[in-house]
């Protein structure tokens, strides 16, 4: 894949292989098994609490990861997840209370969830952020974090929008108020420096979603482009283009094992990747190897796991990985 962004990632991409291999050793729900903590190595208890709402496809693909991770690293780990900031807050409070051996948490609604966290950070029980809160991690207490920066992800979008002679952009929100989201957003914005237009839907219905983009762009013909932060959504949106009669292009962030088959048609152009597998795992081994060596990864800052474009030019290359789940 073309690597974008102002910030290296060298260090996620080195460890890319070594999460592939791993995918073969995947267990189911978190499941422990002796790898590469070692047979002789007391095995670890980790709480994952994500925003994920049920059903996210996305997330699927971190928890495959993390499975793959826990395997190697003879690792048991409860996952739970709740869109809501209010109701995730109280996961994480019921996560510490469990007493783990550390807190792998992602973080949309800083304000909203950072109380709970500290609780964990209090208690001693050493927290690692993932996928959502990469600007504010070190203000919540996390000692690492993986993920993407959302801000460069979005700029480079906006500039391969304007590349590519977009006219005006139609950006759709899933998921209102979360933080990461919005900033790929300003990020397109700033990067487009054209004309681009937030949307919010109703992530969690998809049929929502479909007429609410089929509506606006009925009313809006002058809107080239539909870019969407997810998967799910970008098939969506492709109905809605279909069922509008507009002819809006669309593109996104994010993958599934569907959307290759839609890149690969030409109904998506191509899909901004933050490498989702790669956070679980991260996440997953470097709290082990925390916990077990005191290693700490980044040197004081976040290990970046993307961006990085895939479109026709290379859907070849990752194809396989799609559609087995784990890019």
């Amino acid at each position: 894949m073309f690597r974008i962004g102002k910030r290296s990632i060298s260090t996620a991409a080195a460890l890319a292989c070594v999460a592939l291999v791993a995918a073969g050793c995947s267990s189911q729900g978190g499941a422990q098994a002796t790898g590469g903590g070692g047979s002789d190595t007391a095995p670890l208890k980790f709480a994952m609490v994500t925003h994920a709402p049920a059903g996210d496809t996305f997330f699927d693909i971190i928890r495959k990861g993390a499975d793959a991770a826990a395997a190697e690293s003879n690792v048991e780990y409860t996952y739970t997840n709740d869109g809501d900031p209010t109701r995730q807050a109280v996961l994480i409070e019921n996560a510490v209370n469990s007493r783990p051996d550390a807190l792998l948490v992602s973080v949309p609604a800083v304000a909203a969830l950072t109380p709970a966290i500290q609780k964990a950070v209090a208690a001693g029980i050493p927290v690692i952020g993932f996928n959502a809160g990469r600007e504010t991690y070190q203000d919540w207490g996390a000692v690492m974090y993986f993920g993407q920066d959302e801000a460069i992800a979005g700029n480079a979008a906006g500039e391969r929008l304007r590349s590519e002679g977009a006219g005006k952009v139609l950006c759709v929100i899933q998921a209102q108020g979360q933080s990461q989201l919005e900033a790929r957003c300003d990020g397109v914005e700033q990067g487009f420096a054209g004309e681009v237009e937030n949307i919010n839907v109703n992530g969690t219905d998809l049929t929502s979603v479909r007429s609410t983009l089929e509506s606006k762009l009925r009313q809006d013909p002058s809107i080239t482009h539909v870019l969407t932060l997810g998967a799910p959504f970008a098939l969506t949106a492709v109905q809605s283009v279909q069922d509008s009669g507009s002819p809006a292009k669309v593109v996104t962030f994010d993958t599934n094992p569907e959307l290759v088959g839609a890149i690969q048609a030409g109904d998506v152009l191509w899909a901004v990747d933050q490498q989702p597998y790669l956070q679980g795992y991260l996440a997953v081994d470097f709290a082990a190897l925390y916990k077990r060596n005191g290693n700490v990864l980044g040197g004081g800052s976040e290990v970046l796991t993307g961006p990085a474009f895939i479109d026709q030019s290379n859907i070849a290359q990752v194809a396989e990985f799609a559609q087995a789940g784990t890019r």
